[in-house]
């Protein structure tokens, strides 16, 4: 696996990670042991860069990824989050530490490699919380630090009280808000990008096409995209997308995972999945190399202004900080 390295002076990882949401069971229902075996198989393919958070499944996923890393530690780089409901005072200074060592316990480990904060906490100034996440640096709990879906002010204060190494936001085909403000920044900032959710939270797997192709507890059923209107015409996109990848040979998902890795060597898609097929295909989209040419028509295939339906609802959106 090609390994990539997060912002200027962060660590080597690889240039695909392995996101553990569905884990939690949080896309219907799940089994631990085989989420442990998938993440196990991520490491024999060389996909070290593990990232979860402390809400996903009110810890399980947290212990699911410290059980399946144990005597192999050294060879994985943990990310994962605190302070995910956003806005409520989950960023106080005082609050910061107690996160962090509950993580440590479920992940049974002594130190997070890149700890972010899930939600900026509209409350708190952000200098107020980086500034004790970098007392977790300086304690040794935590290597790197990190912000998720943070707005560009949000994202200059807080590195000027800390570096921070990695930002993590949507993006994907069919969500580029990132590419016309936040890129930009984290590139003359020197911050690497994660982007979550690169496959659309599944869409782009080209298996969704009806609301009843989702499990019955899928909290997908309420996303703006994923209604039966809206998946209809994303649906049409994803077939496009389909075409253009069966003249290479691969699937949509990995076309779609090398369309993000082509935006930019700092840039570190992290695909969730609970199933170890799906992993090594995934995990096979870091060698596919694609022409300008190719690009140019994926991007003709799926226009931004075609995607139908937002991101999120508008519980969801009104915690990204903006």
């Amino acid at each position: 696996m090609q390994t990539r390295r997060l912002g200027t002076n962060g660590p080597l990882v690889s240039a695909i990670g392995l996101g553990a949401m569905s884990f939690a069971g949080v896309y219907g229902g799940s089994d631990d042991a085989e989420s442990e075996d998938t993440l196990r198989r991520a490491i024999e393919l060389g996909v070290n860069f593990i990232d979860t958070a402390n809400v996903y499944g009110a810890g399980r996923s947290e212990s699911i990824v410290g059980r399946a890393v144990q005597g192999r530690r050294e060879q994985v780089v943990i990310a994962t989050k605190f302070g995910g409901g956003g806005g409520d005072g989950l960023g106080k200074r005082d609050g910061v530490r107690p996160f962090a060592e509950e993580s440590l316990r479920r992940l049974a480990t002594d130190y997070i490699d890149l700890y972010y904060l899930h939600r900026v906490d509209s409350s708190t100034p952000i200098e107020e919380t980086v500034g004790a996440m970098a007392e977790l640096v300086d304690a040794g709990l935590i290597r790197y630090i990190g912000l998720s879906e943070a707005a560009l002010e949000t994202i200059r204060r807080g590195h000027a009280v800390h570096p921070i190494t990695a930002l993590q936001t949507e993006y994907s085909l069919f969500s580029r808000d990132p590419e016309a403000a936040i890129l930009p920044t984290t590139r003359e900032l020197g911050i690497g990008f994660v982007a979550y959710s690169p496959l659309g939270r599944g869409i782009l797997g080209g298996a969704i096409r009806r609301s009843e192709d989702l499990p019955a507890h899928d909290w997908r059923r309420a996303h703006p995209r994923f209604n039966e209107e809206n998946l209809e015409r994303n649906a049409v996109l994803v077939q496009r997308l389909s075409d253009v990848a069966a003249r290479r040979g691969f699937t949509v998902a990995q076309l779609a995972l090398a369309w993000v890795l082509h935006q930019g060597d700092d840039i570190v898609p992290i695909p969730g999945t609970r199933h170890r097929a799906n992993l090594e295909l995934n995990a096979a989209a870091a060698d596919i190399a694609l022409s300008d040419d190719e690009l140019r028509e994926i991007a003709e295939a799926a226009p931004t202004a075609a995607v139908a339906g937002a991101r999120g609802d508008a519980g969801y959106l009104s915690r990204v900080n903006r």
